[in-house]
């Protein structure tokens, strides 16, 4: 086996509150390095007011970063916050050492953890368009210092070539992820006869162990950060004869980069589609409501706001404390406590998810002529039939519908209940 590269983590802080929060930021880091398969071996927090241009953290911190590194055998320094390629090259001649983003190490994870030839067309895309302005650090040891202006010489010429290569790849991977949206769009055509629910929430909240909790799927879990990159999507049965959609999605986190979210578009659609949002959050979490946050901000920023949504508190079975778990509760009104991996609270959800679907329908009772097969195909593609017979040679059918797909039935409803007349 290969030994784990060691890693240093760097952040940093201003003002009062802000260490706190850069720490708790440092210990995410350090999971999303342990998943890449680094050994975090120490970390470094500064107090800064701004950041520097050069190396982020001033001149003498990243001397003593690079004493630090030699002392302790460090491989890799990996800093919580995005670096300008500027900051990146200086910092690696000062410490002598390998320096990447958390960018960049978020990518390293997706690459791990992309399987089908979608999520893999994503991961690439969004590496490519991290590495394109860093090139030229890449080629600087074969360009000829002093050698004019834009120092001319065989580093240029291959970094050209390197562009050009780098941008055709890009459109051709554009032009594969266009056509899968193309693809799911005329699949999503097909589904709008069900109501689409979405699994959104942070990484490593037990997502996808409730999916297969609901819909008896089984979608590989584990106790690692993004385990998720494809949407998977099942049917899951309600009580009264009633179907939903459930998609299981990739989880998010804070700082996540802009270009990863615009490349992952097309898994990211089931969410954008979605008719309901089971909100996911892990309640043994310390942080769980700046998570709740960190989601809600992304839902919002792929275009996903203001969609109904159902907050389900996960892995109760962790928490001792009845306390946290009352003040979870009061301060988010008509949230769910669950353990997807023993099972409890998972009817309550699925009762909740039915009384959504139930209220966004009605029920009807139609009178069809008993030869006109295309209108019973119709009502079983866009609704829940509960009761049919023949009466006087016609067809008698007591269906569930949406508003929406009840106008090519119009002439067919009969009185429904007491004093009934036609429901519309």
């Amino acid at each position: 086996m290969q030994t784990p590269e060691k890693v240093l983590l760097v952040g940093i802080f201003s003002g009062r509150g802000g260490r706190t929060v850069a720490r708790e930021s440092l210990d995410e880091l350090a999971s999303l390095t342990r998943t890449a398969g680094g050994e975090v071996v120490a970390s470094v927090l500064q107090e800064r007011r701004h950041v520097d241009p050069a190396t982020f953290v001033g001149k003498g911190k990243a001397e003593e970063i690079g004493e630090l590194c030699r002392e302790q055998g460090i491989d890799l320094i990996v800093f919580d916050d995005d670096l300008s390629p500027a900051q990146a090259r200086n910092l690696e001649k000062i410490t002598s050492c390998r320096v990447i983003d958390r960018s960049q190490l978020i990518l390293d994870i997706f690459a791990l953890g992309a399987r089908t030839s979608i999520a893999k067309a994503q991961v690439e895309l969004a590496q490519i368009e991290y590495t394109l302005p860093r090139l030229k650090r890449m080629w600087e040891h074969l360009s000829r210092t002093g050698g004019g202006i834009g120092t001319r010489g065989p580093g240029e010429t291959q970094l050209e070539v390197d562009r050009r290569r780098i941008r055709r790849r890009m459109f051709t991977l554009k032009k594969i992820l266009k056509k899968v949206e193309r693809d799911r769009a005329v699949r999503t055509a097909r589904r709008k006869q069900f109501t689409q629910v979405s699994l959104v929430g942070y990484t490593n909240t037990g997502k996808s162990t409730l999916f297969n909790r609901l819909t008896q799927a089984n979608v590989p879990t584990g106790d690692r950060l993004f385990e998720t990159l494809d949407a998977t999507t099942r049917i899951l049965r309600l009580p009264m004869k009633e179907r939903v959609l459930l998609s299981d999605t990739v989880g998010f986190i804070r700082k996540l980069p802009h270009h990863l979210v615009a490349s992952f578009h097309a898994t990211l659609e089931c969410v954008i589609e979605a008719d309901l949002i089971i909100h996911v959050a892990d309640l043994s979490h310390r942080d769980y409501a700046e998570q709740i946050a960190t989601v809600r901000s992304v839902l919002d920023e792929i275009g996903a706001k203001g969609k109904p949504e159902i907050l389900v508190f996960n892995k109760v079975d962790l928490v001792s404390d009845e306390s946290h778990l009352r003040v979870a509760l009061r301060s988010f009104e008509g949230s769910i406590p669950v353990s997807a991996v023993y099972g409890w609270g998972i009817d309550v959800i699925r009762e909740r998810i039915l009384r959504f679907v139930l209220d966004r329908k009605q029920e009807v009772k139609l009178l069809l002529p008993a030869e006109n097969g295309k209108l019973l195909a119709y009502i079983h593609r866009f609704g829940t039939v509960l009761r049919r017979e023949l009466v006087n040679g016609r067809l008698e059918v007591v269906a569930r519908l949406e508003r929406r797909y009840l106008g090519p039935l119009a002439a067919y409803l009969e009185p429904i209940g007491e004093g009934g007349g036609k429901r519309l």
